[in-house]
């Protein structure tokens, strides 16, 4: 196969395709991060735990469903799926301004929307991992994923700021008809796509049988938590990821209810904010040459928790609490990239071309399947004391998950090892996952800073 250079690169249309779909579609999506808790705090009285509950509700399924489709996903074609998923997210979201039109809109439609949506957001981002390889001739994935990033890191800076605008001339379900359209963009995008992938052939077991779904879920579970480098990293990001999901599911309530900053306030501070992406974006390929990969992971995964503590400290003066939430987001924002990008290029590279699906269905269950419960641990907590001590105690808690990759080898790990089982995977340091919106995704709605993958 001839080398694929940028040159190429930019005059494939294909990619192109999938490009417009991430960035459209990344771009509605953070307008739906504020309006979604604001319509439920403001517009319809939900208390502190339905709030955090409405956030759980929502990353529910990426408990219930991704080991299950990370194997059926071994097995299809991925285009069908993501284009279905796309139209399906928005048809769903388009319900909330057409119930508020009518004046119907309850809460319980808002957990309805937020639990499908999960579920189909579930199933897209597994299948997107695997599809950009299968369009994208592998020597041009560094380059493709880069790209990816950068516009998905622009998107986020404008997004909020997006956001914050609508609402303050249309009524927040109005809003969220941005983020519908750009759904289906997304889908259209996507679905002229030329390029065909072959049909994955399914795996047979010792016995010729073909292996059951049982089997796989448990082969990739095997895979991960066997792995010395792998489990590590899922410990670590779960822990985040708990900790980080009982902040941001309370964090709406001290904005909205404590604070009463104004919607075109918050969304300029945090869109501005998001800069930080593109810091971490350009820090990425750099910090694992100079302090090593390992090293790259820990700092990178220190950072996190004083940023989330910090935004927990905002206060209602719109000058400190500009520079509280600026400093924090950019924080959060950076780290989260560097983290990503260093953990998952070790994770791509060590794992064999026919584990890849399930081993990032089974990290997908282990690292994002702590969100729920982490929401639901954050409106307890902020239901028996006060908001600000809730969240100053699960941003703490966070630090935690600096303990397991403290007590592994990945902290003097400098590069990536050779491939596992003699398998020909690259090593592709400074790649980000092939998620063309899996980084924002119903994801997004979840948690204003973002999660690590």
């Amino acid at each position: 196969m001839p080398s694929v250079t940028k040159q190429t690169l930019g005059h494939n249309r294909d990619f192109a395709r999938i490009w417009s779909a991430a960035t459209v579609s990344v771009m509605g999506s953070q307008v739906t991060i504020i309006a979604m808790p604001y319509i439920a705090l403001t517009m319809l009285g939900a208390s502190a735990f339905q709030a955090a509950l409405l956030f759980a509700v929502e990353m529910l399924p990426f408990l219930l469903f991704t080991l299950p489709a990370g194997v059926w996903l071994d097995r299809v074609r991925r285009r069908p799926v993501l284009v279905a998923t796309d139209i399906g997210r928005g048809v769903l979201l388009l319900s909330i301004p057409v119930a508020y039109a009518f004046n119907v809109l309850q809460l319980w439609q808002l957990y309805v929307v937020a639990f499908l949506t999960g579920s189909l957001t579930a199933l897209f981002d597994v299948a997107s991992l695997s599809y950009l390889p299968a369009v994208i001739e592998r020597e041009a994935l560094v380059d493709a994923n880069a790209r990816l990033q950068v516009s998905q890191s622009f998107a986020s800076i404008g997004g909020p700021q997006l956001g914050g605008a609508v609402m303050a001339i249309w009524a927040a379900p109005f809003a969220i008809v941005i983020d519908a359209l750009s759904f289906l963009a997304s889908g259209a995008f996507i679905s002229s796509i030329q390029r065909r992938e072959a049909k994955p052939e399914r795996r047979v077991g010792a016995d010729g049988r073909p292996a059951s779904l049982r089997a796989e879920m448990a082969e990739g579970l095997s895979f991960v938590l066997g792995n010395r480098y792998l489990r590590p990293i899922a410990m670590c990001t779960s822990l985040t990821n708990l900790f980080a999901a009982a902040v941001f599911a309370v964090f709406p309530v001290l904005i909205w209810n404590e604070l009463k900053l104004s919607t075109a306030f918050f969304g300029f501070v945090m869109g501005f904010a998001a800069i930080g992406f593109l810091v971490g974006a350009a820090l990425s390929s750099r910090l694992p040459r100079i302090l090593g990969l390992g090293p790259t992971i820990l700092l990178s995964a220190g950072i996190s928790a004083p940023a989330y503590l910090l935004m927990t400290l905002t206060p209602s003066m719109p000058a400190i609490a500009a520079v509280t939430l600026f400093v924090g987001q950019f924080m959060a924002g950076m780290s989260l990239v560097v983290y990503n990008v260093a953990q998952v290029s070790l994770r791509q590279a060590i794992t064999p071309p026919e584990m890849q699906s399930r081993m990032n269905a089974t990290m997908r269950f282990m690292v994002w399947g702590t969100i729920p419960v982490g929401s639901l641990l954050g409106g307890i907590l902020a239901s028996v004391m006060p908001i600000r001590l809730a969240l100053v105690i699960s941003a703490t808690a966070s630090f935690s998950a600096l303990i397991p990759v403290l007590m592994s080898p990945l902290r003097s790990l400098r590069e990536i090892p050779s491939a596992t089982e003699g398998d020909a995977t690259p090593r592709l340091v400074g790649v980000m996952e092939a998620e063309t919106e899996a980084g924002d995704g119903t994801m997004a709605h979840a948690a204003l800073s973002g999660v690590p993958d």
